[in-house]
């Protein structure tokens, strides 16, 4: 099942932008290693199932993986060898706009070295640079 809104005040968005740095949600939270963004990008729902079971894979189920982005955003695109005009396309994807500094994925329960090699994994999914934190022992 793809991840995607229950429902939406409006069908189709506005492209946005993606300047700035994230401002919220730039911690490790939940988990004691996270992976986070340091690229920006639009992450689609299929990119961030992809990741999930790249790093539940290499984790054998083991510990709790904690994703913390959500694709909100509808992105339409055109049938292909369309002619200009006629309105705007069909809905064909949901993506999360990602800054910065965003935390994407959150793990807990295991090693760091195994933490460090499904973070790893997950990041060669992704099309923007990321990197391996770990939790502030003291809060």
């Amino acid at each position: 099942m793809a991840l995607m809104p229950k429902r939406t005040k409006f069908r189709k968005s506005h492209r946005g932008s993606r300047a700035g740095n994230a401002q919220r949600g730039t911690t490790v939270a939940f988990g004691e290693f996270g992976l986070q963004a340091i690229g920006r990008a639009w992450m689609t729902n299929r990119q961030i199932e992809t990741c999930r079971i790249a790093i539940t894979r290499h984790l054998k189920r083991k510990g709790k993986v904690y994703i913390r982005v959500f694709p909100h955003k509808s992105i339409t695109s055109r049938p292909p060898e369309t002619r200009m005009g006629k309105g705007k396309g069909a809905v064909d994807a949901w993506v999360a706009v990602i800054r910065p500094g965003n935390m994407l994925f959150e793990v807990a329960g295991v090693p760091e070295s195994a933490a460090r090699e499904a973070c790893r994994l997950a990041s060669y999914k992704l099309g923007f640079a990321t990197r391996f934190v770990v939790r502030n022992p003291h809060g």
